[in-house]
């Protein structure tokens, strides 16, 4: 029996939306904007074909409303944009979390502050795991590193969503949208998914009208409403948490990076490996929970000499590593901006030259 996989070559934007396509995403609403523009062009050609529905919203913020509608009425939906597009969005991001409604937002971020530049970037990690909009409110965020990943991290988003009630966000860059790369369309695996029971879609077969709000005026009410949110995020935290390590047992030095940089920084220890160094590559696959409480193990491993933090950014994540070591060994960072990405030769120097300094 001929058991060879087939492999599909996809563009990351357009396999983005075929992946939510076979999750069941039934609406989509977004605005154009660069660099991921190929989502909702191909959800406008191909999800009314599969039964959905495709509006090109008049905004960013009419976009995020949109979805919160469908997803109160208990249907999947989806919104994707990038950098500025989802600043927009996080009033509507806030609401869904306070409504608890489940939905999917995809963000293929590009070099900023404001409208900045259209090359990739890793800037918004602040925003998206401390939540740009306002309260105390936690959104699931997976870091996908190359497109089979980010295809995989969609489909189950959705599920995601659906079992804890909130929205799920894919934090791509840039390069992860635009490249093209060989995937395998395989099954997920299936999560037992919630009743939805509380949405909105009219009395037929009870004998009562659901509500959704964000609004609690009653203090004591709010009070209680944020502790089961905060006892959500912690069941999130304790079952959710995902990474990936290679050769951390007995390294020198951990390099820590997600999406994109993550790959690069692979190449870089690969290289130093060759050189006999010892090196450590420490991935999240969820920025959101953060995996600190591995890091920390690793951290403490009497081998290790420092962790370098590689990021396009000014250095975001670097500060959940900080937080995760407290203290433990030293956490230095490595960043290129504006669109800029660090090469396989500045990462391996880099982390030799914090080896001279801390040996």
């Amino acid at each position: 029996m001929d058991t060879t996989v087939e492999k599909e070559l996809w563009k990351g934007n357009e396999a983005v939306a075929e992946a939510a396509i076979r999750a069941g995403c039934k609406c989509f609403f977004g605005y154009p904007i660069t660099p991921q523009n190929e989502i909702p062009e191909y959800m406008s050609a191909h999800l009314p074909e599969a039964g959905g529905v495709f509006i090109q919203s008049e905004s960013e913020l009419a976009a995020i409303n949109m979805v919160y509608g469908a997803a109160a009425s208990g249907v999947r939906a989806m919104t994707s944009s990038s950098s500025p597009g989802i600043s927009l969005k996080q009033e509507g991001i806030s609401a869904m979390c306070s409504g608890e409604l489940p939905g999917v937002v995809v963000n293929m971020m590009r070099g900023g502050p404001g409208l900045g530049t259209i090359q990739p970037s890793q800037c918004d990690y602040f925003q998206a795991t401390r939540g740009g909009g306002n309260g105390d409110y936690r959104t699931i965020v997976l870091a996908p590193c190359d497109i089979q990943e980010a295809v995989d991290m969609t489909q189950e988003a959705f599920d995601l969503a659906d079992i804890y009630r909130m929205p799920v966000m894919i934090l791509g860059d840039g390069m992860i949208g635009q490249m093209m790369e060989p995937i395998v369309w395989h099954d997920i695996p299936k999560r037992e998914l919630p009743s939805k029971d509380w949405c909105a879609s009219g009395r037929k077969g009870r004998d009562h009208s659901n509500f959704i709000t964000s609004l609690r005026i009653d203090a004591p009410d709010s009070e209680e409403f944020n502790r089961h949110l905060e006892a959500k995020y912690k069941t999130i935290a304790e079952k959710e948490t995902r990474w990936v390590e290679k050769d951390t047992d007995g390294c020198e030095i951990i390099i820590a990076a997600y999406g994109t940089p993550s790959r690069i920084a692979l190449s870089a220890a690969e290289e130093l490996e060759a050189k006999g160094v010892k090196v450590g590559l420490f991935r999240p696959q969820t920025v959101w929970p953060f995996p600190s409480e591995r890091l920390a193990e690793l951290a403490a491993q009497p081998s290790v000499k420092a962790i370098l933090v590689v990021e396009m950014s000014l250095g975001q994540m670097v500060e959940d590593v900080q937080l995760a070591v407290k203290g433990l060994k030293p956490v230095r960072f490595y960043g290129r901006v504006g669109g800029m990405v660090p090469s396989v030769e500045e990462i391996a120097e880099e982390a030799e030259k914090i080896l001279q300094e801390v040996r």
